[in-house]
């Protein structure tokens, strides 16, 4: 399995991304830490004591899952669409689309790439915030799946964003339209019980929100909704996704003039 040719290319892909983004970890790994500790210093001391518990958790423990995920989210998406466009950019994504190497091949080589830079910075993130808070991990082996999970469909959305963008401006819109308004929605802050119940019910439309109670659940042990069908919901947005990433690899859309 490993001398095959199908294997080399994959690793060639995976080391070509890791490199990439650890080469240069005070622009990638860095930042995430720095923007979550603000948030943990204003949302969960400031803030944080005059909300009180949440959850049945004091309200910095309550908001660590989200934190982490946000961070977890952005790195992950932004490895797969900035490198992925820069190979269409540079016009050498054609060397893999002409070599032997099959489309799922290159697919699984970015998409590997955006979770090992989700997981590293999720990883960094976690660390910092038990400086600040308690977390429990009720459930490791949880923890690790929803980290993994959350990862690769971003990084699905973050290739799919780098087929069809046409400029560097247009990399940029899916995150600053789309991923911050469902994240900060998707029960980052909050619990959705708060909310009334339509709110509730469109609060459910938001493919973060399961992610996010999946990944609390993995620390605190606490979730709005059934775990089971939170992870549930992510494996079909990540099936969803790859498919249609595939689709697209194969028709040439956005690739090929």
């Amino acid at each position: 399995m490993f001398a095959s040719p199908y294997w080399v290319a994959y690793r060639t892909i995976v080391i070509k991304e890791i490199r990439r983004f650890s080469r240069i970890w005070m622009q990638t790994v860095l930042p995430p830490v720095i923007t979550t500790t603000l948030y943990f210093i204003i949302f969960g001391r400031l803030i944080g004591g005059k909300i009180g518990p949440m959850g049945g958790v004091d309200y910095i423990n309550y908001i660590v899952p989200g934190l982490v995920l946000m961070a977890v989210i952005t790195n992950s998406y932004a490895n797969v669409v900035s490198s992925f466009y820069q190979a269409k950019f540079q016009h050498h994504i054609e060397e893999l689309l002409v070599s032997p190497a099959p489309h799922w091949v290159i697919l699984a080589g970015f998409i590997s790439g955006g979770v090992a830079r989700g997981v590293t910075v999720g990883s960094v993130v976690l660390a910092v915030s038990c400086v600040f808070a308690e977390p429990h991990l009720h459930s490791i082996p949880m923890t690790l799946l929803v980290f993994v999970l959350t990862s690769a469909l971003f990084a699905l959305g973050g290739f799919i964003n780098a087929i069809y963008a046409n400029s560097f401006d247009d990399i940029t819109i899916i995150p600053n339209f789309v991923l911050t308004p469902l994240t900060y929605l998707g029960g980052v802050f909050y619990s959705i019980d708060l909310l009334s119940p339509f709110w509730q019910q469109v609060s459910l439309f938001n493919p973060i929100l399961y992610m996010v109670n999946a990944f609390r659940y993995g620390l605190l042990g606490l979730s709005d909704i059934p775990v089971g069908i939170a992870l549930t919901m992510t494996l079909i947005f990540i099936t969803a996704l790859t498919l249609f990433s595939l689709r697209l690899l194969t028709k040439g859309i956005g690739i090929k003039t």
